[in-house]
């Protein structure tokens, strides 16, 4: 959030509440409505306060107007959010997490063991790479030494494909499917 975003919902955040225990206290009769609008009346009619007055309140119009209908995502921190954007001398390349999620679907589904597999990848500021794979294991399967090698191998299939680094391979076994008996 920027830091103009920040201010205004403060400012905002801090009016609200004020406005809230006034409205408060006049429901509950702690105090009095001659003495609000009295005041109010001295504000806005005011020389000087009035103007002051109308200025905050075109700034406020401006900002809300601002918060409500743009947005202040940048279209490179969109393309990042989505993916890896790599750049260099020739142009850009952007690729996706789908990308990347459904190429660590492919090795995982390469292990006999793997019998479904639903993966999702993280990626922060600096593209780093964090891979999340669920799995329905055989019951033949060694758990240990499958995870083991399934997280050696997408490290190295992510590296030579995308050239990018993964940080963490993190294997969840959901389920272990039972054993498929074979008919006659």
């Amino acid at each position: 959030m920027k830091t103009l975003e920040k201010i205004t919902l403060i400012i905002y955040s801090n009016l609200i509440l004020i406005l809230s225990i006034v409205v408060c206290l006049l429901i509950f009769g702690w105090l009095d409505m001659g003495l609000v609008g009295d005041m109010f009346y001295r504000i806005i009619v005011g020389e000087t306060s009035s103007k002051i007055v109308l200025g905050l309140s075109i700034i406020f119009i401006l900002l809300s107007i601002k918060c409500i209908f743009f947005d202040s995502t940048s279209k490179e921190q969109i393309k990042e959010r989505q993916g890896v954007l790599l750049e260099n001398e020739s142009g850009k390349l952007l690729i996706s997490k789908e990308t990347i999620e459904n190429l660590v679907n492919s090795v995982a589904l390469n292990f006999q063991s793997a019998e479904q597999v639903t993966t999702r990848v993280e990626l922060d500021k600096e593209n780093n790479v964090k891979v999340y794979v669920n799995l329905i294991i055989s019951s033949d399967a060694v758990i240990k030494d499958l995870s083991a090698n399934l997280q050696t191998k997408i490290k190295e299939k992510v590296k030579t494909a995308t050239d990018l680094d993964v940080k963490e391979v993190n294997i969840t076994v959901k389920k272990v499917a039972p054993k498929k008996e074979e008919q006659a």
